[in-house]
């Protein structure tokens, strides 16, 4: 799966699996914050989205400190799906 299209397939997750009714995926800026920004998201959503993206995506994320790294923003999950997909 080429990057951008990895991007955008994160961004729905995001709106559908969040329910953030009413928000247009292609709204959500590669690096933008997805924790403290605009989004609202929270420690629920992180689980949540993390949860998603390990079943549809079939790559696991890691937990703790190296998770805030990665959920910093769409292109920081989307770097790390890669990653793991390649290794």
């Amino acid at each position: 799966m080429d990057p951008a299209h990895l991007r955008a397939e994160i961004k729905r997750l995001i709106v559908t699996e969040l329910n953030l009714k009413g928000r247009d995926p292609d709204t959500i800026e590669d690096e933008a914050p997805l924790f403290g920004g605009d989004l609202g998201l929270d420690s629920l959503d992180a689980l949540q989205l993390a949860m998603s993206i390990e079943e549809r995506l079939g790559v696991r994320l890691p937990e703790g400190d190296e998770a805030r790294e990665v959920f910093r923003s769409v292109r920081t999950i989307a770097d790390h799906v890669a990653k793991v997909r390649t290794a």
